[in-house]
């Protein structure tokens, strides 16, 4: 059984490195996984410190490095530290919009020794994959998909679904098999960031989703060994909660725009926490013995009905922070699994939304876009809310 507190951090090793190297973006979807506060994230981290964060890290035994964002394309010493990342011996992969990538610079990465790309798309239709994207994307997206093929990589495209694209999943999997991909991400949407205040307007029906799966199923048995199919069902439907980052700081560690370590991209959002600054504190320092990175490792921390629950060694509880937002508390069971108290809540919530998407007045109701502009006013009407408590 895994020990808790720092015995147990020291023998565990941040494997995976998410590097979110800005949250500046052209793209606005509603369905972003980034905080809120975007607009409190303009202290980026220099070339020397992402350096320095990724030679610790690979001390510390990390093997697989993503480079995300926001955008990441928009950080000029890209290849630069994609370079250094296979100086390293790093695995890297490129998750992007591709938005700001050319043939020149897909060149540069090949030559700078970058392994993987991840292209996403907002849709199969350009109209749509434009709108949710909030710029003119859809055709240069496209191309640079060619590109990408044509320097030899791995084909890996990644459509985030939800009620307004997921109808179209069979002519998104027919524009994936059209662009040759090795690999298709159907990533349902997690309702964290973004997503989370438009979920009354993003949660697909249950309808949608079983004629989602049904298509998703058809396709990988028609693609088997020629394009991997991965479909991923929303949290909200399912009875069993994920192992969430396959538990709190056991493999992953991401670093945000601004140097804040996270065991997971979302974990900023959870009162109480100061997650600590990779300006201040060494990546050892971080993921052993850090209070935060603490908090969650082991079982000494969960509450009933995670504590005497003996499938707490697959699961962890869930996610921390779907708990929080969930329920309030985040060391409560993810109210995912059915022996949560909060289950059913959830469950009617997802009935609720269910009957919202019917409802053509509610439809029309214009969605939250990810951009500076909002993110400053959602951190004003927050500011104003603390004061008014206080």
């Amino acid at each position: 059984m895994p020990m808790a507190g720092s015995e147990q951090n020291k023998l565990s090793k941040p494997l995976w490195l998410l590097a979110e190297l800005t949250y500046r973006c052209p793209l606005q979807c509603p369905y972003c996984s980034n905080p809120l506060e975007i607009a409190r994230y303009d202290n980026e981290l220099s070339t020397e410190d992402w350096i320095r964060v990724m030679r610790q890290a690979r001390a510390m035994g990390a093997t697989q490095l993503g480079f995300s964002g926001g955008e990441p394309l928009v950080r000029k010493d890209l290849e630069e530290l994609i370079a250094e990342a296979r100086h390293l011996g790093y695995y890297t992969n490129l998750i992007t919009s591709g938005v700001g990538m050319d043939e020149d610079r897909v060149k540069a990465f090949k030559v700078a020794g970058l392994d993987h790309i991840q292209i996403s798309f907002q849709a199969s239709n350009e109209e749509l994959n434009n709108f949710l994207g909030g710029t003119k994307t859809f055709q240069h997206k496209t191309h640079m998909a060619h590109i990408v093929k044509k320097y030899e990589y791995p084909m890996v495209l990644n459509i985030v679904l939800h009620r307004k694209n997921i109808d179209q999943i069979r002519d998104i999997l027919d524009m994936t098999i059209d662009l040759h991909a090795d690999y298709v991400e159907l990533a349902s949407t997690q309702y964290y960031g973004w997503s989370r205040i438009n979920v009354d307007q993003l949660l697909p029906t249950r309808a949608q989703l079983d004629h989602a799966e049904q298509v998703a199923r058809e396709y990988q048995q028609k693609m088997k060994g020629k394009m991997k199919v991965i479909y991923v069902i929303p949290d909200y439907f399912e009875n069993r909660p994920k192992a969430c980052m396959n538990g709190w700081g056991a493999i992953f560690l991401t670093i945000a725009p601004n140097g804040t370590a996270l065991p997971c991209h979302a974990a900023g959002q959870l009162p109480g926490l100061e997650f600590p600054n990779v300006r201040d504190h060494s990546i050892e320092w971080i993921w052993n013995d850090s209070p935060d990175f603490n908090k969650f490792r082991g079982f000494d921390w969960m509450v009933e009905p995670c504590r005497s629950c003996p499938e707490k060694i697959k699961d962890f509880g869930g996610c921390r922070c779907q708990a929080y937002m969930l329920t309030g508390d985040a060391r409560n069971a993810d109210p995912v699994c059915d022996k949560s108290p909060y289950h059913k809540q959830l469950h009617d919530d997802v009935e609720r939304i269910g009957k919202l998407a019917d409802n053509k007045e509610f439809n029309e109701k214009p969605l939250i876009f990810r951009n500076m502009k909002n993110s400053k006013k959602i951190i004003t009407e927050r500011q104003a809310e603390t004061s008014e408590l206080s």
